[in-house]
């Protein structure tokens, strides 16, 4: 068998009889552990499961499955063949999904990559609009840190990323979609809350700010000139730790205007800034990517959505 090692020739005359429907079957079992449940969720009776799975079973010459009055369980050989089966189905249906979006890039899964500081705020606005205007198209949501997402654009795990830094290399484009302003974030009794605006400069003796990695903190304190030798009190892993931080009295901060109803809903003071600080949200995919028609239709829903958008105060 090809259990260890190359498939021999009688083996790959063995997979090439089997069929997708097959192979779902065994991930159905091997998920639910019950046959009833397998066929429900295939849409097929329970007789034409076992069938068939039978058949599968004495064409490989192995029982993948213990049948038993107390239910089903794999077998050593079933639990050792089963990353195979899982490969093989996903090889198929990927091949499928690229034949889908082949004839129609409007069509299939979009893998978006979208910031932490975005994504809470930004995807509740655009998903439904996404929809609407794409009905063919599936939006997959990824949440991670500029970084992180670069890296899966690069090793085509995503098909595109909303960040609000420009991407190095030449391997990547970018389409910026809106600017949108950072708001100073006081607690109500903080000595700046009065203020109809606030100077960048006066938050940086307790401005808080993200830990590493994100590009939020890199802005907050480039924009409070806070590089130097005093270092930040706090580095959150969330902007809500940092909104919740500030309202307890830790602290000030900055925040995207997208993310002010959080900030408000926390009971904090929000303040336009003095010098107008903000950044540049951008989406970014790859030069090589072939369904460029997905990636500028997407932008577009985006930036129709946020047109206009400024600072809420």
């Amino acid at each position: 068998m090809f259990l260890n090692g190359p498939i021999a020739g009688a083996d790959c005359a063995i997979m090439a009889r089997m069929n997708l429907r097959e192979l779902q079957y065994v991930l159905a079992v091997a998920e639910h552990l019950h046959f009833g449940r397998a066929a429900e969720a295939c849409a097929v009776s329970q007789p034409t499961l076992s069938t068939q799975l039978r058949k599968l079973e004495e064409e490989l010459g192995v029982t993948l499955f213990e049948r038993g009055g107390r239910g089903v369980a794999l077998t050593p050989q079933g639990r050792e063949m089963l990353p195979r089966f899982q490969a093989a189905v996903a090889a198929v249906e990927a091949v499928q999904e690229g034949a889908r979006c082949a004839r129609d890039p409007l069509a299939g899964r979009f893998r978006l990559g979208v910031i932490p500081t975005l994504a809470p705020y930004l995807l509740p606005l655009v998903f439904g609009p996404i929809r609407q205007a794409l009905p063919a198209l599936r939006l997959e949501p990824w949440e991670d840190v500029t970084n992180a997402l670069l890296a899966g654009l690069r090793a085509h795990e995503l098909d595109a990323a909303l960040l609000a830094t420009e991407p190095d290399g030449t391997d990547l484009s970018s389409l910026p979609l809106f600017e949108e302003p950072f708001l100073a974030a006081l607690p109500p009794d903080h000595a700046l809350a009065g203020r109809e605006r606030v100077s960048e400069a006066e938050l940086a003796p307790d401005v808080l700010v993200l830990a590493d990695g994100h590009c939020l903190r890199e802005q907050a304190l480039s924009v409070c000139r806070a590089t130097g030798p005093e270092e930040p009190l706090l580095r959150a892993a969330s902007l809500p730790t940092l909104l919740n931080m500030v309202a307890a009295g830790y602290g000030t901060t900055l925040i995207p205007g997208l993310a002010a109803g959080a900030a408000q809903d926390a009971g904090l003071v929000l303040r336009p800034l003095e010098g107008g600080a903000g950044r540049l949200v951008r989406l970014v995919w790859r030069n090589a990517f072939p369904r460029r028609e997905a990636v500028d239709a997407v932008s577009g829903v985006i930036r129709d959505r946020l047109a206009g958008f400024s600072s809420p105060l």
